[in-house]
């Protein structure tokens, strides 16, 4: 598969079945109704496959999702469309995806209820006829976009060649202008080190949805390894001012990739959900603390972080990381934010015994 994006596979470690299946846990709250906000669908080589029927095993694991929003990972691109074009195809994929499990056939949970598509920003006020073709491609599933802007200078830390400061550019502000006024969201994977130009675009355009991905991008490898102290003080500095802009959100998650530093793949077993929680806490806590539950909610970030634990083992961590919270709070974080933030026509199930 020579036309994948080399960062893609990259990006994805081999997932190890046999290692995960050392580590079973009893589900946390079962009945807790979930909408998994980012997940991602792929084929990228060497066996490494996250399709329908696997995504569908995972959220049927055990805890009670409800929908899920996909997230493009450049991933199903058209070969046969224009270079500027070909992301559409990609939401044409999800869109199928969406449509098949909203036949019912395969249980109640809505795969794709919501699709977050990518164009590239540096197009300019030309990314028009693309975000058109998205919006024509997967209509009321189409809910944002995810522009490719994740950057570091040291070269162990990024993942692509794209250049600094992309997202400030006049060309990406231009498409970032288009983007709002079809009114759709803006997800944003960035580093730690990036936030300060999320924060400028969410002052500049305060009536956008900004969606920052992976708590904000903490890091800790290359030039930050062994230095998480000093690391974390910049980190809930910048997301602190990121909280001060009212249309910012944040997506708790994403821990398991290699950026954040840790060497739980290194075990003989797959890490519980208490070791997860013991590593990530600080993380979530100050997020939920310093944005509020209401512009905060739990993902997955699979199958990216499936190489590092099981989908229930996962989410048991992020229920334990939330057990202070109030009610309203857990149902915000686990369903309600990333139900208003993209919009999404579900409701959680309801227990027909309860209900009588």
């Amino acid at each position: 598969m020579s036309n994948i994006p080399p960062h893609l596979v990259k990006l994805q470690a081999n997932v190890d079945p046999a290692w995960l299946e050392r580590r079973s846990e009893e589900i946390i709250d079962p009945s807790l109704p979930i909408i998994d906000p980012h997940h991602h669908l792929w084929d990228i080589a060497d066996g490494r496959r996250y399709l329908f029927d696997d995504v569908l095993a995972d959220f049927q694991s055990g805890h009670n999702v409800v929908a899920s929003v996909f997230v493009e990972a450049e991933a199903m691109y058209d070969a046969d469309r224009p270079a500027e074009m070909r992301p559409v195809g990609e939401t044409e994929f999800a869109n199928g995806v969406a449509a098949r499990s909203a036949s019912g056939r395969y249980g109640d949970i809505r795969v794709c209820a919501g699709i977050v598509g990518h164009c590239d920003i540096g197009l300019g006020s030309r990314v028009e006829p693309v975000i058109e073709a998205h919006l024509k491609a997967a209509g009321r599933r189409f809910r944002g976009i995810r522009p490719t802007i994740v950057w570091h200078e040291d070269a162990q830390v990024r993942p692509r060649e794209i250049g600094a400061n992309l997202l400030v550019q006049k060309p990406s502000l231009d498409a970032i202008a288009v983007i709002a006024r079809h009114d759709l969201t803006f997800d944003i994977w960035a580093f730690f080190t990036q936030l300060d130009e999320v924060v400028q675009v969410c002052k500049r355009f305060p009536g956008l949805k900004v969606i920052v991905n992976h708590v904000g991008g903490p890091i800790g490898i290359g030039p930050y390894a062994g230095h998480r102290d000093d690391m974390m003080k910049v980190w809930r500095s910048r997301v602190a001012a990121l909280a001060e802009c009212p249309n910012a959100f944040m997506k708790i998650g994403g821990m398991g990739m290699r950026y954040a530093g840790l060497r739980f793949r290194e075990q003989p077993l797959p890490p519980s959900s208490d070791m997860l929680v013991e590593s990530w806490k600080p993380y979530v806590e100050f997020c939920i603390e310093t944005l509020g539950a209401n512009r905060c909610m739990f993902e997955s970030n699979f199958p990216v972080d499936k190489a590092l634990c099981s989908y229930h083992v996962l989410w048991n961590a992020f229920k334990k990381m939330a057990a202070g919270c109030s009610d309203a709070e857990r149902h915000q974080l686990f369903f309600g934010t990333a139900k208003q933030v993209y919009r999404l026509a579900v409701a959680p199930k309801v227990d027909s015994k309860a209900s009588g």
